[in-house]
């Protein structure tokens, strides 16, 4: 029977929303402040895309029905796949930063892999639901999740978007776990992940180097080393309180991508340690709450798709904020819902909409 969403989870997505535009305005200052944006060409993009559209987006994904995303699954997935793709098309794709990740569309960019993202996930969600019986097998459990994440991450990895490779093996690992997957078969695929991982730190030099100024912060203070020792400046600035709204001093000239990336420290120097612990509440009752939508799903693909969008959301904005902390290396992953990305905020409303779709047909307890 369908009722109305899980109110919780949808009063903690609009705090966080309106925490994080404010959160956002105050950033975008440190851009402005740089003379390379005007205030309202920044914050008039991050509103109308990614909250409005988003917004919209949310409510619309709320109120279809979520068995619609098994039907279509594959074909969502494909497509996401070859629009990720694009972004190699010269004078489609856009480099920035030395990295082509985004596409220009009608004069805005996008990134392709938000969408791939969740297009994984639902296809990975009814893949394993429908093959449930056999999932303990290697031919239908393991091995099509080790070739998935293969091409995926292949494509990813060539743009480069390592941040999102991880995302997104976080995401699948924990979708695995629930569909009942073997623990040797959860082994294996760490395994595999471990030393992809180390294959890319031996043929990818800026890897190598990220995972150097991790185990080192002070190895390359006016190099590779820059922006974590300038977020924990900011962190620590803010001490328990903070400075107060508006009144980072780091994003003006020291952070890089202050609306970004860095968004993080951006926040804890304003409103400190409680603040910053706030923040990080939020998002863990989001995981929490998302965690008993996907108990009390009627069915298994309810409780796999569930279970991938909250581990996609959780896990990039934990490895965000570990970042700028120095507890992992650094991914150039955004904060969402907070950091500068009309797309990543419009797909991850699309799926925590999703999510509240499922939550009005859970089981009562």
């Amino acid at each position: 029977m369908q009722r109305s969403v899980d109110r919780p989870f949808l009063i903690a997505i609009l705090i966080l929303l309106c925490v994080g535009f404010f959160i956002f305005m105050s950033a975008s200052m440190g851009l402005y402040a740089r003379g390379s944006y005007t205030f309202t060409s920044i914050v008039s993009k991050q509103f109308i895309i990614g909250i409005l559209l988003g917004g919209s987006a949310c409510f619309i994904a709320s109120r279809i029905q979520y068995r619609f995303w098994k039907k279509h699954a594959f074909m969502l997935f494909i497509i996401s796949l070859l629009f990720t793709i694009s972004v190699f098309i010269p004078g489609f794709g856009i480099e920035h930063g030395g990295a082509t990740r985004w596409v220009n569309i009608f004069g805005f960019s996008f990134q392709p892999a938000e969408l791939l993202k969740l297009g994984f996930v639902i296809y990975l969600s009814a893949w394993l639901s429908g093959v449930q019986q056999k999932i303990h097998t290697y031919a239908y459990g393991l091995i099509p999740i080790v070739f998935l994440l293969s091409i995926v991450g292949g494509i990813l990895a060539l743009q480069p978007d390592l941040g999102t490779v991880l995302v997104i093996v976080s995401a699948t690992g924990a979708i695995f776990i629930v569909a009942g997957a073997r623990m040797k078969d959860i082994v294996i695929l760490f395994a595999v992940g471990l030393c992809a991982g180390i294959l890319l730190i031996a043929v990818k030099p800026y890897v190598l180097e990220r995972v150097l100024t991790f185990i080192n912060p002070a190895r390359d203070s006016q190099g590779s080393s820059y922006q974590i020792q300038q977020s924990l400046i900011a962190i620590g600035s803010g001490e328990i309180t903070g400075r107060g709204f508006g009144q980072s001093v780091q994003k003006f000239d020291f952070l890089p991508e202050p609306v970004g990336d860095s968004i993080f420290a951006v926040a804890a120097e304003e409103f400190g340690f409680i603040g910053s612990v706030g923040i990080i509440l939020l998002f863990c009752f989001i995981a929490l709450r998302g965690s008993i939508i996907a108990l009390r799903a009627p069915d298994m693909f309810g409780r796999l798709l569930v279970m991938g969008i909250v581990i996609l959301l959780v896990a990039q904005s934990f490895l965000n904020i570990g970042a700028m902390v120095g507890v992992f290396p650094l991914t150039g992953m955004p904060l969402l819902l907070v950091s500068q990305g009309g797309s990543a905020i419009l797909f991850t409303l699309i799926g925590l909409g999703i999510v509240l779709n499922v939550s009005r047909y859970n089981k009562k307890v």
